[in-house]
């Protein structure tokens, strides 16, 4: 069966604009264009449309979709099982956000009691699961699933004053590194400075501390353009910088 673009968009809950859109950046590109100029589309399309939409709703960008689905090694049918796979993890996310809302509606009311723990046990989950959304296929092919399960383990055992700690050092992370990066000098006091920031700022989230692992870390900054974004988002070249500034620390040479 063929659909309009206007028919498509309106099955699939998307606009016309966003199809146009999709076969601009050649995505999703109609199956032929009838004699009045209107784009048709197949099952084929249908089906890769499907695809898309799972990938965007799992907060992968456009640019990684049509990376993935363009791929000659792309299997539409194990694509759909890891699809099933993550929004099962959301749900479970969602269902303990809902059951985190419930649980503080009843504490206003005096009904329960409720740790400081408890409170934060949903959005420590979000945190998980929007980083493996992200970095998860990255990291992981980088360093191993135990290494980032065990990372993960140690994030929801997080406490709230970790989290507040957490918080403090990414803020001083970046306030010293503009500091640092004014010098011009990654071996400069500052730069070391951020660069130990850094080191403490990982160890929260990592069972233990290789120097080998940090620089490895650093230089992903650098590989990895929504990494240097993070980082250069005041001043282009911080991301680079820190880099320099922790193989310094280090002592490595990536």
């Amino acid at each position: 069966m063929e659909y309009t673009i206007q028919k498509l968009a309106h099955m699939a809950g998307v606009s016309t604009r966003t199809l146009r859109y999709y076969d601009q950046i050649d995505i999703l590109r109609p199956a032929r264009t009838n004699s009045s100029g209107y784009r048709i589309y197949g099952q084929s399309e249908i089906d890769r449309l499907q695809q898309i939409l799972f990938y965007r709703e799992l907060g992968v960008n456009l640019d990684k979709i049509k990376e993935i689905i363009t791929s000659p090694t792309f299997d539409g049918e194990y694509a759909l099982r890891e699809h099933r796979e993550k929004l099962l993890e959301k749900r479970e996310q969602l269902d303990q956000l809902i059951a985190n809302v419930d649980k503080t509606l009843a504490l206003t009311k005096g009904r329960i009691t409720m740790t400081n723990e408890e409170k934060f046990e949903g959005f420590k989950q979000t945190m998980i699961d929007e980083n493996e959304a992200k970095y998860g296929q990255e990291i992981r092919t980088k360093y191993s699933d135990e290494l980032i399960n065990a990372s993960n383990q140690k994030i929801k055992a997080m406490t709230k004053s970790q989290f507040a700690e957490i918080e403090q050092l990414d803020i001083s992370i970046h306030e010293v590194l503009a500091q640092a990066f004014a010098t011009g000098d990654p071996s400069s006091e500052l730069a070391q400075q951020v660069a130990d920031l850094h080191r403490q700022w990982l160890s929260y989230y990592w069972s233990t501390y290789s120097k080998e692992a940090h620089a490895s870390v650093a230089q992903m900054y650098v590989d990895d353009e929504r990494f240097t974004s993070y980082y250069d988002k005041k001043q282009q070249g911080q991301a680079e910088f820190l880099r320099d500034a922790i193989l310094i620390y280090t002592g490595s040479n990536i």
